[in-house]
This record gives C-alpha cells, sequence and structure tokens, in this order.
C-alpha cells in the first residue's frame, strides 16, 4: 500500500518542524558543522524526506533566514508607530518592541543575529533588503529617517545608516548579553527591563536634540 499522501497543513507543520530543528543545531553546533542527516535524526526522518522540502542544506539556511527576519519585521510593524506622532517616540517604541522580541525568542535571535552564516547563504535574502514589510533594518531606518525629517536629531548627525546602526548596536548589545550570560552569577545583573531602557534612552538622549513631542 502507498504511503498516505500528507495534507497541506500536515506538510506545513513538518516544515516547521524542520526549520525549529535546524535552528537549534545551528545555534549549538554552527552552521558549517551541522548536515542534512542530522537535521533529519532530530526531526525522526529520513533525510529523503527532508529533500523533498529543500533542495540542499543552502535552501534550508536562505528559508529559515527569511522565515524569522518575517517573524522580527511582522513584530515590528504591529506596533502601530504611527500612533505615536512624535518621531522621536516612535524610536523608543520600535527600540522596546525589538528587545521584546529578542528576549521572547532567544533562539531566533541567537540564529539570526549571534550565529555566523557562510557568505554563500545570504542571495535569496537579498530580495527583501529595503523593503520595510519584510526588512526590519529598512523599518527602522525608514524610522530614523523620520525623525530626521522632524528635525530630532543633532545637527552634525545627518548620515541616516549610521544613526540606524548604532540605534540597533546598543539594544542588541543588551539583549546578546542577557541571551548569552543571564545566568552568570559572577555578573550582578540588574532587571533586564531597566537594562533595556536605560540604553534605549541614553542613546535617543545622546543622538537627539532637546525637544518636546510635537
Amino acid at each position: 500500500m502507498p504511503p498516505r499522501v500528507k495534507t497541506i497543513e500536515e506538510r506545513r507543520q513538518l516544515q516547521k518542524l524542520i526549520l525549529d530543528a535546524a535552528r537549534d543545531l545551528f545555534v549549538q553546533h554552527g552552521v558549517e558543522a551541522v548536515s542534512m542527516r542530522e537535521i533529519a535524526k532530530r526531526v525522526g526522518y529520513s533525510p529523503t524526506t527532508i529533500y523533498l522540502y529543500f533542495k540542499d542544506k543552502n535552501d534550508l539556511l536562505q528559508t529559515l533566514c527569511d522565515h524569522d527576519s518575517l517573524i522580527l519585521a511582522n513584530d515590528l510593524r504591529n506596533i502601530n508607530a504611527d500612533a505615536v506622532p512624535d518621531a522621536v517616540e516612535q524610536l523608543k517604541v520600535l527600540c522596546s518592541a525589538y528587545s521584546r522580541f529578542a528576549l521572547a525568542y532567544p533562539n531566533h535571535y541567537r540564529f539570526m543575529f549571534m550565529t555566523p552564516k557562510p557568505s554563500n547563504s545570504k542571495e535569496k535574502s537579498k530580495l527583501r533588503q529595503g523593503n520595510i514589510e519584510q526588512d526590519a533594518y529598512a523599518y527602522l531606518r525608514s524610522m530614523v529617517q523620520r525623525a530626521f525629517e522632524q528635525q530630532a536629531f543633532r545637527g552634525d548627525l545627518v548620515n541616516m545608516d549610521l544613526i540606524a546602526q548604532t540605534l540597533w548596536a546598543g539594544i542588541h548589545g543588551v539583549c546578546a548579553l542577557e541571551i548569552g550570560m543571564a545566568g552568570d552569577d559572577w555578573v550582578n545583573w540588574q532587571p533586564i527591563g531597566q537594562r533595556v531602557s536605560l540604553m534605549q534612552n541614553a542613546m535617543i538622549q545622546g543622538l537627539t536634540r532637546p525637544h518636546t513631542q510635537h
């Protein structure tokens, strides 16, 4: 008797299972060290089954990158920053939302921003670069541009990418320390919410002119 054909929902669930297993293994061992056979073993299927969903490891890696990046982009767009007229306040809301994503999905975050990727795995992902619907960095940059148009930044700051990358780096640093080292008791870690808030406020105060909300 031939095997039963999986429904669309069953195929979707199996693909998610494969992606979740691959993410865990990539984070634990590094992308280069993980084989398709190991991923198949983790999910309890044969390697042949994995190749029905992904043509090779690079295809799986690119799909996972796109999958997790879209989750972040959608999460940020759902904060409705447009409901806050003042662009500086929008940036604060965006920084808070980014940190919430990182801390709610630490394994996604480790994979996206703390796990090196092969250089040849980035071609497919270039398709979404610059699209604020799919690219979280493009969305951040658009918020920075809006603040710039409101003349919110210091007069010497005119490079939108430099401002955006500085904001990103500051919040990333706090989140990465929490994800990677929160269990290390040789540091008297202060509450993560306070650390995120202080970093966010310190960066924005340093980058912007004194202002009142528009």
